[in-house]
């Protein structure tokens, strides 16, 4: 799987007209190598030439946790391990040689890319994603599965939180955020990315942070949590859902409040079909909300792509016209936030299929009435 990443990597760059890739922490490195490095003051950078082999620099100590072969046993790439007296930042720079288009990963350390910079000339550098979004946006059958396997667990954590049988009222916001982190964990993710928790008023705050806020009766309660769970090669997928619950019978502005981003969202997803600009599904939405006089509490984009990050491209957002293509992986998650009052937020990962929409979470999207 990972040499056939990386030869459309060479592809992809030979496209661009680039000559060599540096890819060093962040979500492209373990896609491609299945290595995902440590943020560590060390740096860990593949050199990936468009005509050359390719090589991983990193410190020697971190060289026993990766695997360089791919399924066949032919190795990928060869390993460059450094000691704590060498110069990371010069063997990279030897590698690229006398290569003038370089394009570096977006989230390497800044103190490397200077290092690079001060000791090149003549060189320009782009951003890799000129070479890594058009590969990562668009999922293979293997990733689709991974990806559903992620949202099936975190389904069965909110119909769990839907039918009352994780304790809500009278917990902190933080007590569960950290019962959702916890069952993320225990059903099968290798970590927490998020589990926001936010009751009543903050429901407003769509990033709000869970914190000693006690849970009453007779309010809502957001939650938008999700982990990132390995395949069987260890590389990661995300998940992400938002469910909202209410603790007593809600007030008919609620209802009336949720029905609208119910329809809202329904709409969006059913509009997911390959060909539509992306831009078409953040309208959909987006119309059913300000036709209802809720449009200036409708505060950000419809969705994000979703992979072996949390927030990936493609973006579904006004201003973006790129086509709808089968494998785009992303989230519809229309929100409504009243300041000072409440929120809510419905959000489902969908796959583009070849025939339409593909939505990953179908856990009651209802809004939960717990006694």
């Amino acid at each position: 799987m990972f040499a056939a990443r990386i030869d459309r990597a060479r592809a992809q760059m030979q496209a661009t007209g680039t000559e060599v890739l540096l890819l060093s922490v962040g979500a492209d490195l373990p896609y491609l190598t299945g290595y995902e490095a440590m943020p560590l003051e060390r740096l860990t950078m593949l050199v990936l030439p468009a005509d050359g082999e390719a090589e991983l620099i990193i410190p020697a100590l971190e060289a026993p946790l990766v695997n360089i072969e791919d399924n066949a046993g032919e190795d990928m790439f060869s390993l460059v391990p450094w000691g704590e007296t060498e110069d990371p930042v010069q063997l990279a720079v030897d590698r690229i040689g006398s290569r003038t288009s370089v394009a570096v990963g977006e989230t390497t350390w800044s103190t490397f890319l200077v290092q690079i910079l001060n000791r090149t000339s003549g060189i320009t550098f782009r951003d890799a994603g000129t070479v890594m979004t058009p590969l990562r946006s668009v999922k293979d059958a293997a990733e689709v599965e991974s990806l559903r396997n992620a949202s099936q667990a975190v389904d069965r954590i909110a119909a769990r939180l839907q039918s009352g049988e994780i304790p809500v009222i009278g917990q902190t916001e933080a007590q569960l955020s950290a019962e959702l982190g916890r069952q993320i964990v225990a059903e099968g993710h290798h970590k927490v990315n998020f589990a926001i928790v936010a009751a009543g008023e903050n429901a407003a705050s769509p990033h709000h942070h869970a914190g000693s806020r006690v849970i009453q009766p007779d309010e809502v309660v957001l939650c938008d949590f999700g982990g990132t769970m390995n395949d069987d090669y260890g590389v990661g997928y995300c998940s992400d859902i938002t469910r909202c619950v209410y603790t007593g019978q809600p007030p008919a502005e609620f209802v009336e409040l949720y029905d609208v981003l119910f329809e809202a969202q329904a709409a969006s997803v059913a509009a997911a079909i390959p060909g539509t600009p992306l831009e078409e599904i953040d309208r959909t939405g987006r119309k059913i909300i300000t036709d209802a006089g809720y449009g200036e509490y409708f505060i950000h984009r419809t969705g994000h792509g979703i992979g072996v990050e949390a927030h990936e491209h493609p973006y579904i957002v006004e201003g973006n016209d790129q086509p709808l293509t089968p494998g785009h992986a992303f989230s519809v998650e229309p929100g409504i936030y009243v300041p000072g009052k409440w929120g809510a937020r419905l959000e489902d990962i969908v796959v583009a299929g070849a025939d339409g929409p593909d939505p990953l979470n179908t856990v009651d999207h209802h809004l939960a009435v717990l006694a």
